[in-house]
């Protein structure tokens, strides 16, 4: 009986890990304190073509969150809000396009679609459509 316990035990403190999140970041490639590359003018200009490509068929064009992406699932996320449902940060923007948004994936993970320098560049031309009317 004791033994049961023990495993009980040991996978609420899996389960309790993995809903707060620890290593997640981390062990998804993203190391927690990555800082991103510094935005410029080039890197948000390629940040946005990659977001044309890829993100506004669901975000819309000006990242209101009013793409096609809701037809068949939850309504995408208003990328010009102060804070997103699944992190703010670059750092948890970046890994919500990177590994997508579990468990239902209507964020789709672009992973092995999108390069990581590609990924930072969209982060740099998200943050520019909050200061867009």
């Amino acid at each position: 009986m004791l033994h049961h316990w023990k495993r009980v035990s040991l996978s609420s403190a899996v389960f309790t890990l993995g809903v707060l999140g620890y290593g997640g970041a981390q062990s998804q490639g993203v190391p927690a304190s990555a800082s991103p590359p510094a935005a410029t003018p080039a890197s948000v200009a390629a940040g946005q073509r990659t977001y044309d490509q890829f993100c506004a068929g669901c975000h819309g064009p000006a990242g209101k969150g009013n793409g096609h992406g809701g037809e068949s699932g939850p309504k995408p996320a208003d990328l010009t809000a102060e804070k997103l449902a699944h992190g703010s940060t670059d750092q948890e923007i970046f890994k919500v396009i990177k590994n997508g948004v579990p468990p239902n994936y209507y964020m789709v993970p672009w992973e092995g679609q999108i390069s990581d320098e590609d990924i930072w560049n969209v982060v740099h031309y998200v943050r520019t459509l909050r200061s867009k009317p």
